[in-house]
């Protein structure tokens, strides 16, 4: 079995799990693991089992003394803990939020988590390579558990319906070609990359499958490929190696489809807001990537007109009328499809599996620029090449 195919798992892989107490509707034993000052709790990742009648928070994990308080009292943890092994020891939990916006720990967490026999739910980015995944997915499998990643959009019912269009062919024809952008702001360039664009390879990958190969071309600010010796860190955020300020990669995946991401400060006004547009043989179709996003579309009679000319897919928007913040909307969302996909022994929408693919795709970026090559996925090199 493959890492890509780990989600599916024997039924003996199942005894000794919390399939079974989920199963009966019994309610999940949930901790929450954070790091006040290093990461924090990204996106809302301390409140995603608050209010849930189906989880009860026992626990929360903060080695700092304020923010393990504050926390808790947002979340309404039962007891809190200064060290997580400890917690997930005493614990025990049937399922982790791994909190912090950082990925730096997510490795150490979420393979401490599992050991401890806890389905997953991580903040993004994952993990900062793809060895890191393979050990974690694989893990997962052994024991028969679940990892789901905070990818919101992939949960969201205008994502799903769009799916099923595009899998009908009845919105743009054949899928051709899907072209990315970031925010291409103050990290424009791999930090937009590293950071951002692991939600548009997710969606690339679940409307066009697994990615094939990786050719890429980053620059320094100044025009220069990248070497090793660019290696630097993200601005502010410990998120793994990475360089450059100009990023182009481009993806191929099956049927002939071929996917683009672009990050560079200069295109900031030119090519639109963050997100993905999908090219088919019969119209075209534009993601403005949120928590909630907003799906536009542009028929083929359209294809000559302006930017004005892209409307809105009313089908789509099935999340318009939701009331409350975005990051708690989407987290809501995640996790009542995670639960599901463990009472139904099925992978998460927004899983570990697909996680690791997109951070891969960021991994082959930075490798297939530095060797001035396209590269085959999956990666024979599965360490980063920047190193730690």
């Amino acid at each position: 079995m493959t890492r890509r195919d780990f989600s599916t798992l024997t039924a003996a892989s199942l005894a000794g799990s919390t399939f079974g107490l989920v199963q009966s509707g019994a309610r999940m034993r949930a901790a929450i693991i954070g790091h006040t000052g290093r990461g924090d709790y990204g996106h809302g990742m301390e409140m995603v089992f608050a209010h849930r009648e189906d989880i009860e928070v026992v626990a929360l994990a903060d080695p700092d003394e304020a923010g393990r308080a504050a926390a808790a009292k947002r979340c309404g943890a039962l007891k809190t803990y200064a060290d997580y092994t400890e917690m997930l020891a005493k614990e025990k939990p049937q399922i982790v939020s791994i909190g912090p916006r950082w990925n730096d720990q997510h490795h150490a967490m979420t393979k401490a988590a599992l050991m401890a026999g806890a389905h997953v739910y991580s903040e993004k980015p994952f993990v900062r390579a793809a060895s890191e995944s393979d050990e974690l997915l694989k893990l997962a499998r052994e024991k028969g558990l679940k990892i789901g990643v905070a990818h919101q959009m992939r949960s969201t019912p205008g994502i799903l319906r769009l799916k099923e269009k595009l899998d009908e062919n009845s919105l743009i024809g054949d899928l051709c070609e899907m072209h990315g952008v970031g925010k291409q702001d103050h990290r424009a360039g791999a930090e937009d990359m590293v950071v951002l664009a692991c939600h548009l390879y997710g969606l690339m990958q679940f409307f066009a499958g697994d990615p094939l190969w990786c050719h890429a071309q980053i620059e320094t600010k100044d025009g220069r490929p990248i070497t090793l010796a660019d290696k630097r860190g993200a601005l502010k955020e410990n998120i793994g190696p990475m360089a450059g300020e100009r990023v182009f990669a481009s993806y191929g995946f099956k049927n002939s489809v071929v996917g683009t991401f672009c990050s560079r400060a200069e295109l900031k006004e030119s090519t639109g807001p963050y997100g993905i547009t999908l090219v088919g043989s019969k119209g075209s179709v534009r993601i403005l990537a949120n928590i909630q996003p907003r799906i536009l579309v542009l028929t083929k009679n359209g294809l000559n007109h302006e930017w004005n000319d892209w409307k809105d897919d009313p089908s789509a928007h099935l999340l318009d009328a939701t009331k409350g913040d975005q990051a708690h909307v989407g987290n809501r969302l995640t996790i009542d499809d995670l639960i599901s996909a463990i009472k139904e022994n099925r992978g998460p929408q927004s899983s570990g599996a697909s996680a690791a693919i997109g951070n891969e795709m960021v991994q082959a970026a930075f490798a297939s620029a530095l060797a001035g090559q396209r590269l085959k996925l999956p990666l024979e090199e599965r360490t980063h090449p920047f190193g730690e």
